[in-house]
């Protein structure tokens, strides 16, 4: 393994554990008046929450062979084989970009927090951008592996 890093979404975990325990409280709230009406606030905790540990944080790993992204729990992961990269660059993304998996005017954005990315060019002319609180370092490893 030439590079590892975990990067936490904190602001993202924090948002959706809250609005999940929010709606599951007043989904508990209303199951005492009424069962029936309870089961969208429940099942909305449900997935905000299975959002929160699917998407809460990226994991980052290049080795010699390839660079896999994986999101929470690594139920949601790319993997990129080395000998179709073509180039490393980092950049920085527009605010509004957002985080998660997008479609961006530069290609697939994958991001958990911040602007500051990493985009692999492939030989094929597709482009991907890999959200990163440690850009250089992923920039770096990247380039040693395509040497």
């Amino acid at each position: 393994m030439v590079y590892q890093h975990t990067q936490t979404g904190v602001l993202t975990r924090r948002l959706l554990r809250a609005i999940s325990i929010i709606t599951a409280g007043s989904g508990l709230i209303v199951a005492l008046r009424s069962t029936l009406r309870s089961i969208p606030l429940l099942a909305s905790s449900a997935i905000v929450f299975a959002c929160a540990i699917l998407f809460d944080s990226l994991t980052v790993r290049v080795s010699n062979d390839h660079v896999e992204i994986r999101f929470g729990i690594g139920m949601i992961r790319k993997q990129f084989n080395v000998d179709n990269i073509k180039t490393a660059t980092i950049v920085k993304n527009k605010w509004y970009y957002g985080w998660g998996i997008r479609l961006t005017p530069h290609g697939w954005l994958y991001n958990v927090s911040g602007l500051d990315a990493v985009e692999i060019l492939m030989h094929n002319g597709k482009q991907y951008r890999i959200g990163t609180d440690q850009p250089n370092e992923l920039h770096n490893a990247i380039n040693s592996v395509l040497m």
